[in-house]
């Protein structure tokens, strides 16, 4: 047995995975609390799906440990870590009615006939789905499909109830009613979940933290808030959210507050890494975070565009040494602002509200 921290049910260890000379995951190591919704966001070949393999028990890591409920896992078949998986492709067992395919983890379990009766109608029950025990999977639409394959992962009440990609193969409207479902039962029945998926608006709408990947590694993990408004690199300020970014030079600084210079016009940007006054940074700004004017105090730019957003409206901008910004502003505001393409503009923003990274990095 090996000690976990007091409230932690899952922990990576240095987790390693190689194929040839090519790190799929490199080095990963977190912590996953009891009762918590973690997602493993980044873009394809990241190493977000590889890691929740290894956690699966699907594939085996080259180094490192994983600690499940206290107990070393690595070596431990699938079905003997007491974990439920829900995939992208519901893989239903398109033979057996709504009810044997909720009811088979607990054959493979041998569970008395009536307490699995009473469990596979208390998941069905759970995910909407009371009078559909009878139906075949084909009779069923994709949003159902998955809704079973949900109650079919947490009919045994495991542990750990990992996700990969689970409403990637459904429209918009149905995965964000599901994306609400599935935080719902997250809550109320206090499961701890492993969830998958490049879609940092899911990430950020059920997460209570996201770990961020890149080309292996984890670079920022953290509250959906912290991510989005604190990035720790680059990287994650390009990929949590729309971000601007412009290259600055550093002038001085002022307590937590960098002096720059952006195209001739000075500007305050939070101070969150060190950065030598004549260097060059770069900027990132939220497209909401930036205000605008006709003239005064700012960075320079043309309005190039305006797209209608219905409840909003996107500015589209060219500062003067030609990279394109955008901005949003809601329609009262942006009406009032009196705003058309052609107009010269200034740019402003809290300087808490843009980040400097180093020139070069990621």
């Amino acid at each position: 047995m090996t000690t976990p921290n007091p409230g932690t049910l899952l922990e990576l260890r240095g987790i390693r995975k190689q194929y040839g000379r090519h790190a799929a995951v490199d080095d990963v190591s977190l912590e996953l609390r009891q009762g918590e919704f973690l997602t493993f966001l980044g873009p394809s070949g990241s190493g977000k799906t590889t890691t929740l393999m290894m956690v699966a028990g699907l594939q085996q890591p080259d180094d490192g440990a994983i600690i499940l409920a206290g107990r070393s896992v690595d070596r431990v078949p699938p079905y003997r870590r007491d974990i439920g998986m829900v995939f992208q492709h519901y893989a239903l067992f398109p033979h057996m009615t709504v009810r044997r395919n909720v009811a088979f983890p607990l054959e493979m379990r041998s569970t008395p006939k009536a307490e699995a009766e009473r469990l596979v109608s208390a998941a069905l029950a759970m995910v909407g789905l009371p009078d559909h025990g009878d139906r075949m999977p084909r009779q069923l639409s994709g949003g159902q499909q998955q809704r079973v394959a949900l109650a079919r992962a947490m009919v045994y009440r495991p542990a750990l109830l990992l996700m990969d990609e689970p409403l990637g193969a459904l429209d918009k409207s149905l995965r964000e009613q599901l994306q609400m479902e599935i935080k719902r039962l997250h809550r109320e029945q206090r499961m701890s979940v492993l969830y998958v998926t490049h879609d940092q608006s899911e990430a950020l709408t059920m997460s209570d933290r996201i770990a961020v990947f890149n080309e292996g590694r984890i670079e920022q993990i953290g509250t959906p808030s912290d991510l989005y408004e604190r990035p720790a690199t680059r990287f994650v300020a390009g990929f949590v959210g729309e971000t601007n970014f412009v290259s600055a030079v550093v002038l001085g600084q002022e307590d937590n507050t960098y002096r720059v210079s952006v195209a001739g016009a000075p500007m305050a940007v939070s101070a969150r890494f060190v950065t030598a006054p004549g260097s060059t940074a770069m900027i990132a700004v939220r497209p909401e975070r930036i205000q605008l004017r006709r003239d005064g105090e700012g960075v320079p730019a043309e309005l190039v565009d305006l797209i209608y957003l219905g409840n909003a409206r996107r500015f589209v901008l060219r500062l003067a040494g030609g990279e394109e910004w955008t901005a949003l502003m809601q329609a009262d505001a942006a009406e009032e602002s009196g705003l058309h393409p052609g107009d010269a503009v200034r740019l402003s923003w809290q300087a808490h509200h843009a980040a400097a990274f180093p020139a070069g990095g990621h």
